[in-house]
């Protein structure tokens, strides 16, 4: 399945785009999100990465923390996650009910809970949005610029890791609603109405359901891209092998900065046959893999013109 085919199925729903840092994971995850949006797709697309700079390619404001139209292009909205925000909402809504009416006796016995986070705070947050907008039928498409790799991997182990701690809340949660229930009884107090139960298990029902989403190939892909460096190509069979050990769908290599044929300059030739000699072994390596090649643009890609071109290149429509 090439990348054209990805973009333009009506089936996949979610697309991320990751890899080792400064390789050009936001520019193609904005080039994808043009061409989805020009094909008819509602597209939303997302950065989950904490340095965002999905800003500075669509040359546009996107980091306040909710979604806002892209300019210049009809169904494309984007959005740079602000996950301090989203930590602090988390834990206020955990200390005003997370747990139950019994938050005060919580409170008594256990301190404050606001305090609590999730493991890997930054990767939760970012987590919680995916759960957010995988479901959001406003959209046909989200498309996640992650962060650079061994971010990406603490996200990418999220649902197994929110799972348990949802596990381990609820568990408590119980063991307080119980405990609770008891001394009311003896003094002869009636039993309030609680949802805050049912909140806690549809969250970790939420979780599972993206779980098998994220996993299923007919849904969602993720693009690995790199350029052809030798730290690159490491850096991409560590998040290959992760991908493979939590089952997320990745058939896709874009290799970036491709240096163009230049006889004239003795630096640049050198370059090429440099990474023309790692682009043999990449393809060696990933033999399994559906490669798309991007030339080394001549200057920033930043701006809608700029992402347009980059997208033509992504679908063969430009080389």
């Amino acid at each position: 399945m090439t990348l054209k085919d990805i973009i333009f199925n009506d089936d996949i729903k979610t697309i991320m785009a990751g890899g080792k840092g400064g390789v050009g994971k936001t520019s193609s995850a904005g080039a994808m999100a043009v061409l989805s949006a020009r094909n008819g797709y509602r597209t939303l697309v997302l950065s989950t990465d904490p340095a965002h700079s999905l800003s500075d390619s669509f040359d546009q404001n996107l980091a306040g923390g909710e979604v806002v139209p892209i300019e210049g292009i009809d169904k494309l909205w984007g959005m740079e996650i602000n996950t301090q925000k989203g930590m602090q909402e988390f834990q206020e809504a955990l200390g005003s009910g997370g747990l139950g009416p019994e938050a005060s006796m919580a409170t008594e016995l256990l301190g404050d809970v606001s305090g609590m986070s999730p493991p890997g705070s930054d990767e939760a947050m970012a987590f919680g949005k995916m759960l957010e907008f995988l479901d959001d039928q406003s959209y046909d498409r989200v498309i996640f610029d992650t962060a650079p790799t061994g971010h990406t991997l603490k996200l990418l182990e999220m649902p197994e890791l929110l799972d348990s701690w949802m596990g381990k809340l609820i568990t408590m949660r119980q063991r307080l609603s119980s405990y609770m229930s008891s001394f009311k009884a003896l003094l002869g107090g009636g039993q309030d109405e609680d949802t805050s139960w049912e909140k806690l298990q549809q969250t970790k029902d939420k979780i599972e359901d993206a779980r098998k989403k994220l996993s299923n190939p007919n849904l969602t892909q993720f693009v690995v891209v790199m350029i052809p460096e030798a730290m690159a190509v490491f850096e991409t069979q560590r998040l290959l092998s992760s991908l493979g050990q939590f089952n997320f769908p990745a058939s896709n290599i874009i290799v970036n900065q491709l240096i163009p044929p230049n006889p004239d300059c003795a630096f640049c030739s050198k370059r090429r046959t440099m990474q023309q000699s790692n682009l043999v072994d990449i393809k060696d390596l990933f033999n399994d893999f559906d490669f798309t090649e991007v030339p080394l643009f001549d200057g920033e890609i930043r701006g809608l013109e700029s992402i347009t071109m980059l997208g033509k290149i992504l679908i063969g429509e430009d080389n």
